[in-house]
């Protein structure tokens, strides 16, 4: 996928002029929002897990290399085989080099962001390999030639009678005048279109949401069924993950299980729990005959010991988008790249670099709420706040704004003159602003002014109330 990351503000204007985009990003507010806080006032111990989950993720970090060779070398005795892959380009020659060891054509798809991190659709199709994604909506934006917009809801900026003009350019063997208004006629229509494609398909493709060490199984968690169909029917299984992924046991996928759903969906467990441990044995009635497992890097081990190693405990749940008052405006793709929202503006430049995400770090009003509803407990505003740092000493902070802190910092070191400057421009701003009380339009501020009014400064200046404070609460000297 191109980046386009550096045009974050021209995207987030766009995006908020996109009528289309409104009614859809509601279902956050009254969606996901509401049944996750109702989830986790029904699970009196939801903030205790959410401590063990911090902890246990810490724990994996501090000895990801002892999991992951202890994960690999359990993949291997059940049969399958492990690959690792420094970088996109490394993972998407190892599943195109497994694709055609096995002469495959078709290859059918579950849900994966690491897939969509590597590119990996246009490489095969490049390759005269056919990618079907095979989660709803995942298919949806397959046909509408888009990235997804949301980590758990990747269809969500869609509207139905855009899905439907969707169906009817793709699916031409069908009626024309088939009636396509309801939600329930636009799901028979694709489980229909898709049910061949997992039969024809001679390599399935999957992510993972965990990878587990004790046991060399992978993990996912749907609410659709399509990636039971997408690991079991084809000869082939591929897995995708990243090295985070990995847990040490069962008990501890369970764990990040209990969280995972209540704060991505509001569900107590997601509709489909699948664990795939190898390929198939001779006792088996169903499965792959090979299964391989590739382990994408892509810099997360340059984040380790560093000041955002934490943000390599995220389970890609998706609470932070949902809460996100930033996402909530103006939707995922605006944000230019694969991940979007506030893990989005941590992960992204840790993933292509600062110099080509520049903007996203400041694409946040440090609220707190992603911290706040983070399974993880990942302090997403104090990230954030680092990458700031990082781009204000590589010189990629725009020169408006620099100039405006080098203005800032030179009133600010001299306290005689800051106080003179701020009784001035307040009594300036009163003076403008008149009987209205604020203003509609404010020099050097035009952005802000563009979409809300400015209150006039009431009062005294904060210096001046705060000597006038101190002198009446002054303590007596000794």
């Amino acid at each position: 996928m191109h980046a386009t990351t550096r045009q974050f503000k021209e995207n987030a204007r766009a995006a908020l002029n996109d009528a289309s985009l409104r009614q859809p990003l509601q279902k956050l507010k009254v969606g996901f929002r509401v049944r996750r806080a109702q989830a986790a006032e029904k699970l009196p111990e939801f903030e205790t897990l959410r401590d063990q989950g911090r902890d246990l993720k810490n724990h994996v970090l501090e000895n990801l290399d002892f999991y992951l060779e202890t994960f690999a070398a359990k993949v291997e005795a059940s049969g399958g085989v492990v690959h690792w892959a420094r970088d996109a380009a490394e993972a998407r020659e190892i599943v195109l080099s497994i694709c055609r060891d096995h002469n495959a054509r078709t290859v059918t798809k579950g849900k994966s962001m690491i897939s969509e991190e590597i590119g990996l659709n246009a490489y095969l199709a490049d390759h005269d390999i056919v990618p079907v994604e095979t989660d709803l909506g995942e298919y949806i934006i397959q046909l509408r030639n888009e990235p997804p917009s949301h980590i758990i809801a990747p269809a969500i900026h869609v509207q139905k009678e855009m899905v439907a003009d969707a169906f009817r350019a793709t699916h031409t063997h069908l009626p024309a005048d088939r009636p396509l208004s309801e939600p329930r006629q636009l799901l028979d229509e694709a489980r229909a279109v898709l049910r061949d494609k997992f039969l024809a398909a001679d390599v399935g493709i999957t992510g993972a949401n965990f990878l587990i060490a004790e046991t060399g199984s992978t993990v996912i968690v749907t609410n659709e069924g399509n990636g039971d169909l997408t690991q079991l029917l084809p000869k082939v299984h591929v897995v995708l993950a990243s090295l985070e992924k990995i847990v040490p046991t069962l008990e501890d996928a369970a764990l990040l299980m209990r969280l995972l759903a209540r704060s991505a969906t509001g569900q107590e467990a997601s509709s489909y729990t699948s664990f795939s441990t190898g390929p198939r044995r001779a006792e088996d009635p169903d499965g792959p005959e090979h299964f391989h497992v590739v382990l994408l890097d892509n810099g997360r081990s340059r984040l380790l010991g560093t000041e955002f190693e934490e943000m390599l405990r995220c389970i890609r749940c998706g609470a932070c988008m949902n809460h996100c008052p930033v996402y909530g405006a103006i939707g995922g793709h605006a944000y230019g790249w694969v991940y979007p929202g506030p893990i989005g503006s941590v992960l992204t430049p840790a993933l292509i670099g600062i110099e080509e995400s520049a903007p996203l770090p400041n694409a946040s009003t440090l609220c707190g709420r992603c911290e706040a509803v983070c399974p993880m407990r990942i302090p997403l505003p104090k990230l954030l706040r680092h990458w700031r740092e990082q781009e204000f000493s590589r010189h990629l902070t725009p020169q408006r704004a620099r100039l405006g802190l080098q203005v800032f910092g030179w009133f600010a070191t001299r306290p005689a003159l800051w106080r003179l400057a701020t009784r001035i421009s307040a009594l300036t701003l009163r003076l403008i602003g008149g009987r209205r009380g604020f203003l509609s339009r404010l020099p050097f501020a035009e952005d802000w002014t563009r979409h809300r009014v400015m209150p006039v400064p009431q009062g005294q200046t904060f210096m001046a109330r705060y000597r006038a404070e101190a002198g009446i609460h002054q303590p007596p000297s000794d």
